[in-house]
């Protein structure tokens, strides 16, 4: 038989192996609304977010994308990039 205290160590080894193994999958809310951004270039283009590190992709000229409101102060300067309001 064991006693409480056994248990209660038992129970805290139980407790920090399964938060040493958790995910946590925080998003938080946006502050502000995600920008589009049109491409007005002649070859295609890759961006990498300045903030986030996404990748953006134009394909052409005309190409329209959302961009994440964290990467678009950067997205404004790249003259080939136009916001779209």
């Amino acid at each position: 038989m064991s006693c409480c205290g056994q248990k209660r160590n038992e129970n805290r080894q139980q407790e920090q192996r399964r938060a040493a193994g958790a995910v946590y999958n925080y998003t938080p809310p946006k502050m502000w609304e995600d920008v589009q951004f049109e491409y007005t270039g002649k070859t295609a283009l890759t961006v990498n977010g300045s903030i986030t590190g996404k990748r953006y992709r134009f394909e052409h000229t005309g190409s329209k994308l959302v961009i994440d409101y964290r990467d678009a102060a950067g997205m404004t300067g790249i003259p080939v990039l136009r916001k779209v309001k």
